[in-house]
């Protein structure tokens, strides 16, 4: 019997509780409006920390505060490229010397350089 005195009452998504008697936290309406004209209000708690930016109810598009400072600009960092990392490793005159050494075993031909089979293929 109890099985049917529970049938359709929608446990799941509903619930009993009443809000009588509890005091809920002050709280603050807070005015968005996205590029596209749509304005909504947010409730925040008094305490909280305003975003500048929230997700437009309507379109999904970033909204910006109403009658608020916009986004704070993130500094970038400059990309490090190859020459920037081997500058922070070794001084100019150190690398001149390094690429004279190179240059003076290459020139000798003290080193050997193996030619790729497939490379002596193209060539035959």
């Amino acid at each position: 019997m109890s099985e049917r005195a529970l049938r359709g009452t929608r446990l799941v998504v509903t619930s009993y509780e009443t809000d009588r008697g509890i005091d809920l936290a002050p709280r603050q309406a807070v005015e968005y409006a996205c590029e596209k004209g749509h304005r909504f209000e947010m409730p925040f708690s008094v305490e909280a920390e305003i975003p500048s930016e929230w997700e437009c109810k309507v379109c999904g598009a970033q909204a910006l505060l109403v009658d608020g400072d916009g986004p704070e600009e993130k500094k970038a960092k400059p990309a490090r490229t190859h020459w920037d990392m081997l500058m922070e490793r070794r001084t100019r005159e150190e690398l001149e010397e390094v690429l004279e050494e190179r240059l003076a075993v290459l020139r000798s031909g003290a080193m050997n350089i193996a030619v790729h089979p497939r490379d002596s293929r193209k060539s035959a």
